[in-house]
């Protein structure tokens, strides 16, 4: 003999929800979010420059060109002619660096000259003065 007891009342209370409902803290943020964008001044990242105006006269002569050719066995040609030593290079280059208006050098290496032949030549240029130094003929590296 037994006996059912109930829960207490006889209604049926449903449970407390203890989880916080957070859709509406989301739309204040939300809010917020869109207001605080809204107000933040728009800033501009330019630079004023005062550019010069027209255009430049063109040069009133042409410049003197010097071309310096490495070959592929280290062989460097001035101007066609060939180079006898690494001395007569300096030399050319040391008279080049002190004229009052120096020469454009156009470096040319050949495309099978090793890299020390060439670095050689631009160090050389590089440390007598040559100011005027350019690399032609790239593209035939370009594959």
């Amino acid at each position: 003999m037994g006996m059912n007891v109930g829960t207490g009342g006889g209604s049926q209370e449903p449970d407390v929800m203890v989880d916080i409902n957070t859709t509406p803290l989301i739309d204040v943020m939300l809010v917020l979010l869109i207001m605080l964008i809204i107000t933040i001044p728009i800033q501009l990242h330019s630079v004023n420059l005062n550019m010069p105006v027209g255009t430049p006269p063109p040069p009133t002569e042409q410049p003197v060109v010097v071309t310096i050719d490495v070959d592929f066995d280290g062989t460097v040609y001035w101007n066609g002619e060939q180079v006898p030593s690494r001395a007569m290079l300096e030399e050319k280059l040391t008279a080049a660096a002190q004229t009052p208006v120096q020469p454009e050098v156009h470096l040319r290496p050949n495309k099978l000259a090793e890299y020390k032949d060439v670095a050689a030549v631009m160090a050389s240029a590089q440390r007598l003065g040559v100011v005027k130094l350019g690399l032609v003929g790239n593209e035939q590296f370009v594959k």
